[in-house]
């Protein structure tokens, strides 16, 4: 990048969608085209949020500014690191999360589902909450907001995923009523019940897995894939899941694409797959009846 004549903040995002259309970078994690993604990157570097008025562009970045950002943008554009990771910051309902190479970026259309409250979903305001392979934990911190007087736990397998979600309970002040759990599945909370279980959990098949843009390769695989068809994990889950749930509870998970998958395996299951008016697809409802009902074929079709 020739820094000389890129001068105002106008400049660099100009140049990067140019750069980002030419190098033919991946949009899907947290944005969904190169100028987004550009004045995103350029004014997260000087540390200015993404709204700041357009009469600010035109003002001349200093020579340590630059610098900083030429190194940024040969990241994003050379090594195809994520913007998220390179501002450490990403943003989910509307609520900023620290996020690295330890937890996915957050994205999951289930943020639609938050901002609603659940409705009509819901039958009334949850007491507890469960974030299941929660990662960043922006899901159930969100859901914290959405409910003030709940409590919720963010479950993981990961110590790692679960220091960044600390890091972000921390940062939102509610170490009072939100709390980490470490284990695999439900293994962390034996005996607990909640009133809203919600799950963003890995169900990338294998297929889908290996033809992923190499932005994916920075996001944890413990994230993302699950298996030959995506559903090693969501099997347990459903499986286990009538014994974690309130009377009147829900469940809500997030299988993307392994939605064929899912269909496929347990036809005889009435699974309400949700609507987004912003995007995404993927998403499955079960009441606790359901779970309940199912119980018995949910673990006669657990792997071996």
């Amino acid at each position: 990048m020739s820094e000389s004549r890129l001068r105002t903040l106008r400049d660099h995002i100009r140049w990067a969608v140019s750069r980002f259309h030419a190098e033919g970078l991946f949009f899907g994690h947290g944005y969904d085209n190169a100028w987004d993604e550009a004045r995103a990157l350029v004014l997260g570097a000087v540390h200015l949020p993404w709204d700041t008025a357009d009469r600010y562009l035109d003002c001349a970045l200093e020579d340590d500014e630059r610098y900083e950002l030429g190194v940024l943008l040969h990241k994003r554009i050379q090594e195809r690191v994520p913007t998220a990771y390179l501002l450490g910051e990403a943003w989910f309902c509307g609520l900023p999360f620290v996020v690295d190479e330890r937890v996915l970026v957050p994205r999951s259309p289930i943020g639609e589902l938050i901002d609603a409250r659940f409705e009509p979903w819901l039958p009334a305001a949850p007491a507890r909450i469960l974030d299941l392979c929660t990662g960043s934990g922006c899901i159930g911190i969100a859901c914290a907001y959405a409910f003030p007087e709940a409590e919720v736990a963010l479950g993981d397998l990961s110590y790692d995923a679960l220091e960044v979600a600390w890091q972000n309970i921390e940062r939102h002040g509610l170490e009072d009523r939100v709390y980490t759990v470490q284990g695999d599945g439900f293994a962390g909370l034996p005996g607990q019940r909640f009133d809203l279980i919600v799950s963003n959990p890995p169900y990338v098949d294998a297929e889908d897995f290996a033809d992923m843009p190499a932005e994916y390769q920075h996001e944890p695989a413990l994230g993302l894939a699950c298996g030959d068809d995506g559903l090693d994990l969501v099997r347990r889950m459903l499986a286990e899941a009538a014994d974690h749930l309130t009377e009147q509870g829900i469940l809500i998970v997030e299988v993307g694409n392994s939605q064929v998958h899912v269909e496929a395996l347990y036809p005889e299951v009435d699974f309400t797959w949700l609507d987004f008016e912003r995007g995404g697809h993927g998403v499955f409802l079960l009441a606790a009846a359901q779970c309940r009902e199912h119980q018995a074929l949910f673990r006669s079709r657990l792997l071996p």
